[in-house]
């Protein structure tokens, strides 16, 4: 079961390890750091894991971030495949300047969590049948 951090975030936060993939060769990386962030409109990846795996940003394509604290910040995109959850989500992507990224609504509005924060716990929710 994926524990809450308390290493990047104080007091712990839910955090999930996704494997990212560049689409266009075989290319991956396991284990990126993902908060899990239902306050945020959409994911964000890090920038550094996307620079890994040689994915380039559309020059053509900005967009414009605004914080919870009101302060505005610029972010690129980039075309990657994410596996979370057993589940693959491809399509285009943010880019943030920071170690962890951010999965959003984008994506957890597609899944069903529990976050059990008294046990720093978290985990999928299968619907019963």
């Amino acid at each position: 079961m994926p524990t809450y951090d308390a290493t990047l975030f104080d007091p712990p936060a839910p955090l999930a390890r996704v494997t990212l993939h560049n689409p266009e060769n075989t290319d991956a990386l396991s284990e990126v750091p993902m908060l899990l962030d239902s306050g945020a409109d959409v994911t964000l990846t890090p920038k550094a894991y996307a620079n890994q795996l040689g994915l380039t940003a559309d020059a053509n394509d900005v967009y414009e971030l605004i914080g919870f604290d009101g302060r505005t910040s610029f972010a690129s995109v980039v075309h990657l495949e994410m596996l979370f959850l057993n589940r693959t989500f491809r399509g285009r992507f943010l880019l943030i300047d920071q170690e962890w990224g951010i999965l959003g609504r984008d994506i957890l509005n597609l899944v069903s969590l529990l976050l059990d924060g008294p046990n720093l716990i978290w985990n999928e929710q299968r619907r019963s049948r």
